[in-house]
């Protein structure tokens, strides 16, 4: 018996020596593969970064335009003597113009613009009242808004 209890443990501990892992190649194979790994990602990230950087300024521009486009409908139904209609699209420029306004530093707009629309916002009521009564001069006043519109985005907005 005491042969049995003198080779247990010693086998037991032989086995437990055996099965010791030197850490030095450990770590160099992990340090190999957070190299590799970060040898991969790196690139792919900054190039997320850069699509990302893109679709904002593509975003932007798109809601800038929409914003135009919606005074154009309404500068084209006026036109047409579609008063009501012009009306209400003119009405929707002036809401999401204000929101935009409003919005800060998330806005659309810089803060130079942001404070070169606030007197085209102060217009509004005045040509809402003109294309609700069918008053041909807000024919006028809508092309001057236009114009005014057009003129600060095609100045300030920067290039893609």
């Amino acid at each position: 018996m005491r042969a049995v209890e003198q080779n247990g443990p010693a086998t037991f501990t032989q086995r437990i020596l055996a099965f010791t892992i030197s850490w030095r190649p450990v770590a160099f194979y992990i340090t190999l593969a957070v190299g590799f790994f970060l040898l991969g990602f790196v690139p792919m990230w900054l190039k997320v970064n850069k699509a990302v950087e893109q679709r904002d300024v593509a975003q932007r521009e798109v809601r800038l335009r929409q914003l135009q486009n919606s005074l154009s409908a309404a500068m084209v139904d006026v036109q047409r003597g579609e008063y009501e209609r012009a009306r209400q699209t003119t009405s929707d420029f002036y809401t999401t113009l204000r929101h935009q306004v409003d919005a800060g530093d998330s806005s659309i707009f810089t803060a130079s613009q942001r404070e070169k629309l606030k007197p085209l916002l102060s217009e509004r009521d005045d040509v809402i009242t003109l294309l609700a009564r069918s008053d041909p001069a807000g024919v006028d006043r809508l092309f001057s808004i236009y114009s005014a519109y057009r003129k600060l985005n095609n100045v300030a907005s920067p290039a893609l």
